[in-house]
């Protein structure tokens, strides 16, 4: 019997500077499965790019592409795909108007549709390898999540795309693009709406924007101390860094561990 659910951000939370996992924060992930408690990672990234993560730690439920994706004890329960002819508008707009480049995501891989060094500067920012280059990839596969390439157009791609797409800015060089409305906290409750879940107390830890959504739907939310100043006020608890022992110290705040 699962006596509580706990929710994971990744980079800037359950991963360290180098976006790895500390030793403390795997140890802590097997113990709170041995309290009975589900812990789950909920992250803008998408399940190739946390294979390991997820072998390290053995969490096997996960809300991935930004709530677009969703896996419960390793098999996918909820999708949200990105519509092609939507997608055709965006290329075009971007080929058209903004130059940017732009990667897409499932949950097998990413392509970029062009090279940019500004995409290069993204996944260095998050010691990510950056994908090939195949603007075919996004026109024949399902596409859960896109990430657009730039450090200053915000405003236009919100304004051009308010009725198709939401817009995350994770990166100073990148923004996370989901389908409209779609969240953390859309994907969350994907899982938690499960009979299994009914009446247990759930956790979240974050520290971005994108967690803002995730803080806000559950019982008990702790923001990271490294977590961005507007973000600090939706958490019920502010624990300490995540390169100072911020999960486990919160972990045990709560008596978790």
């Amino acid at each position: 019997m699962v006596k509580a659910v706990t929710f994971f951000d990744l980079d800037g939370t359950l991963l360290n500077a180098q976006t790895k996992l500390d030793a403390d924060v795997i140890e802590a992930m097997h113990v709170l499965r041995k309290n009975d408690v589900l812990p789950v990672i909920s992250s803008g990234r998408n399940l190739f790019e946390i294979r390991d993560i997820m072998a390290q730690t053995g969490i096997d439920s996960v809300v991935s592409a930004n709530g677009d994706y969703v896996i419960l004890n390793g098999q996918p329960i909820y999708e949200a795909r990105f519509d092609l002819a939507l997608m055709q508008q965006f290329d075009t707009f971007t080929s058209e108007k903004t130059g940017d480049a732009f990667a897409a995501l499932n949950d097998q891989g990413a392509r970029l549709n062009k090279p940019s060094q500004v995409a290069d500067q993204a996944y260095d920012h998050v010691n990510s390898p950056v994908p090939a280059v195949d603007n075919q990839f996004w026109q024949t596969a399902a596409v859960y999540m896109m990430i657009v390439f730039t450090d200053h157009n915000d405003e236009l791609y919100q304004q051009t795309f308010a009725d198709d797409f939401t817009f995350y800015r994770n990166t100073p060089y990148s923004m996370d693009i989901v389908i409209k409305g779609g969240s953390k906290q859309t994907g969350m409750k994907q899982l938690l709406n499960r009979p299994q879940f009914k009446g247990v107390p759930t956790y979240a830890f974050g520290d971005g924007n994108n967690d803002i959504s995730m803080l806000e739907l559950v019982d008990h939310p702790i923001a990271m101390g490294n977590a961005l100043p507007h973000v600090k006020p939706y958490a019920e608890f502010v624990t300490t860094a995540n390169i100072d022992h911020g999960i486990v110290n919160g972990l045990k705040h709560f008596d978790l561990i």
